[in-house]
Formats: C-alpha cells, structure tokens, sequence
C-alpha cells in the first residue's frame, strides 16, 4: 500500500519548499514532487518603468545569497539592450567577481552539508575552513566590487572603477597564499562525500544538462526560442500541489532540464558522472576552477585600463539577455530599455531551472534519500518564486490563488 511523505518545509536550503514523496510498502520513492512555497518576489514589476540604473540595484535584493549573479545578469542584460561593449578591465573585474562569490557559495553549501558528511572529530577542522576560504574570497569582492553582500561598484557599461596596481597586488598575492588551503578543503570534502557511501545512481536522471559557459556565463549560447515556461496546474498531477506552488515551471526544448556545477562540467569540460555523489564533487571541483581563473584574471588585468563604457541610457526597445552562471546554475535576465526607462524585466533564475527536475530525482531509493537528494542542488528558493497574474489592461490580479503576500 502506497504512503505519502511529506517535507516542509525542506531543511538546510534557502527559501521554503515541500518535497512530496509516494513511496511503496518497502519505503522506495515512486513519485516525487518538489515545489517552492516562498511567496511571490515581484521584483522585477518594481523596476519597470524606471532608469535602467535602477534594476541592477533592485534585483540584487532579490536574494542575499546570490546577490552577485544576480548584479551581473541585470547590468548583462541591460549591456545587451543599450549595446554597450564593455571594455576588457571591466569585463575582467566582473569575472573576477563571480569568481570569488561562487567559492564562497560553494563554501556555504558545505557548511549546509556538514550534518550529512563530516563526522565530529572533523567538524571544527571542516568549519574553520569554510571561514578560512570565505573569509578571503570574501574580501576579493569587497575590494573589487564595493560590497561583498550588494555590490555597489558592478555598474551597466562595466564597473565603476578599476582597481589600483596595488590592490591587485595584494588580491593576487592573497589568492595565492590562499590556494594549499583551499585544494586541501576540496580534498577533505571530497573524500567525506565518498566516505558517507551513498547507494550507487542516487539522484541519478536523464534529463539533459545546460550551461552556457564554464564559469562566468555566455548569453550567446542561451537561445530565448528554445525557452518556454508553463504554469504549475501543466506541470504537476495532483491539483492541491499544483495549487500551492509558488514558480512557473522553465523548459528548454520543452523538456526539464538540470543546471549548476555539474551541468557546467559535463557540457564544457566532458564530466561524465551523474548524481547525488557527482553533484557534490562537481561543486568542490569549481571552487579550484574558480581560484585559478580568479589568480589568472589577476595576472592579467591592467589596472591603467578603463573599466567602464560610456553610454546613451535612451535605448532603442531591443531585448537585452544577461546570461550568468551563478553558483546554482544559468541565471537569465532579460532587460527591454526604451525613451531612458526599462520597459520590461525578467529573470529565469538558477533554482527554477531545477524545481522539475529535482523531485523526480528522489525516485527509485529510500525516502530517507530524498533530502540528499535535494540539498545536492544547493537549492536557493528566495528567487525562485515569482508567479502573478495579472490584466494586462488594469494590472488587476486575475488568480489570487497564486499570489502569498
């Protein structure tokens, strides 16, 4: 006889969600539903209608996690829009920045994990070093961009300036000192994961991955016609679930998909494996990638170089597409500029890629499974709910039952 499990809402992410769980008599899962339960963001209404200044500085408040990608998919798109070229330091001084927040992410998300997988005579050496790499990669966005939580100095045309001789200096020598630490980080977790003995093929799916770069994010190789997105009640079988989740559902070729670090190295570097155990290698392995491409950026910036593009903010009503690989996966935003206002913002953020895909997942192993399931996505809800519905005529809301103010 068939049961339901329930989680909600799921522990250790950010955001709240359920995991929904039809397992058979021995307590296998044969169906599983993941869905967000976070109320509506709304986010990108606020910044319509406003100088296209105003969206980079409003839509990194849609999550204080993520607050760097986000930063970065606004001025992209707004870059796309106003077809600006972004001179090569600026360009470089965002990489730079991304590159230090996904460590950081990553970081986080061991520490999220740290229940699952250390032990308790390793847990103070696991923590202390979670502290140790944040605590300079941290400062890296600092320096670079203003702020390490919202940063100020990311700006539409590249950044606000670029930096002295002497900082980079300081960054890169700081890098360096940090590199033994950090590979010796990604070794202790990558030793625990495997330690901890997952059953073999947990998590494992065969929806496709996507990326659109290996680290920093391609808008050139996201394509807008390939993306549709349907309402929950077309996505999910029982009504009452259908009713209460919080995102519309993205597909790309019509078909769920899977982003993130492991969906970066398996369509730009030919990683092949799949999975829970994968996932969690795959992320700890971009922390080393990311170190080396943020010591290389280092090398090479000059610092004598203009870091920002001038530009005329009046627009011409081309869409704009920012495309970024944050640490959870592909964040899209897509930015209209027209007469000097934004007249239409979206954002398909990395979480909701993988809402469809992580439920089903679960499927096929112990529900016991499924948290590990879950917390191998890094999920990140807060910017993963924005459904409304509205008249397109007086803006009145149409479905009341999707809105959870």
């Amino acid at each position: 006889m068939s049961e339901r499990i329930v989680i909600s809402p799921t522990s250790r992410q950010e955001g709240h969600a359920e995991l929904v769980m039809e397992v058979d008599d021995e307590g296998i899962v044969t169906k599983g539903r993941y869905f967000s339960i976070t109320p509506v963001r709304g986010l990108e209404k606020i910044v319509t209608g406003k100088a296209p200044e105003t969206a980079p500085v409003i839509v990194q408040r849609i999550c204080g996690v993520c607050p760097i990608p986000h930063t970065l998919a606004s001025v992209e798109a707004m870059d796309d829009s106003l077809d600006i070229e972004v001179p090569k330091a600026g360009q470089l001084l965002r990489e730079l920045t991304l590159a230090a927040h996904d460590i950081n992410s990553h970081a986080i998300h061991h520490f999220l994990i740290a229940a699952d997988f250390v032990p308790e005579n390793l847990m103070a050496a696991a923590i202390n070093s979670v502290s140790e790499v944040r605590k300079n990669v941290q400062y890296v966005v600092d320096m670079v961009a203003g702020e390490g939580i919202h940063p100020a100095d990311v700006r539409i045309g590249g950044m606000a300036d670029n930096i002295s001789e002497l900082a980079r200096k300081r960054l890169y020598a700081r890098l360096k000192q940090l590199k033994p630490t950090l590979d010796e980080h990604v070794d202790l977790m990558i030793g625990l994961v495997a330690d901890k003995g997952l059953p073999a093929g947990l998590g494992v799916h065969n929806q496709k991955t996507m990326a659109t770069d290996v680290l920093y994010g391609n808008r050139d190789n996201f394509d807008l016609d390939r993306f549709t997105e349907i309402m929950p009640e077309s996505w999910y079988d029982d009504p009452e679930i259908a009713k209460k989740a919080c995102s519309t559902i993205p597909l790309y070729d019509g078909r769920n998909i899977e982003v993130g670090p492991r969906a970066r190295m398996a369509e730009f570097q030919g990683f092949k494996e799949r999975g829970v155990v994968a996932q969690h290698v795959a992320r700890a392995l971009e922390m080393k990638s990311a170190l080396a491409r943020a010591i290389d950026i280092l090398d090479e910036l000059d610092t004598s170089a203009p870091a920002r593009a001038d530009f005329d903010i009046t627009g011409t009503g081309k869409l704009g597409i920012g495309a970024i690989e944050g640490p959870r996966g592909m964040d899209v935003h897509m930015a209209q500029v027209a007469d000097g206002k934004t007249q239409f913002y979206s954002a398909l953020v990395p979480t909701t890629w993988n809402i469809p895909t992580m439920g089903p997942a679960t499927e096929g192993f112990h529900h016991e499974f499924g948290p590990h399931v879950i917390r191998a996505y890094d999920p990140c809800l807060s910017c993963a709910t924005h459904v409304i519905v509205v008249d397109d005529e007086d803006s009145s809301v149409i479905k009341n039952e999707m809105v959870r103010l």
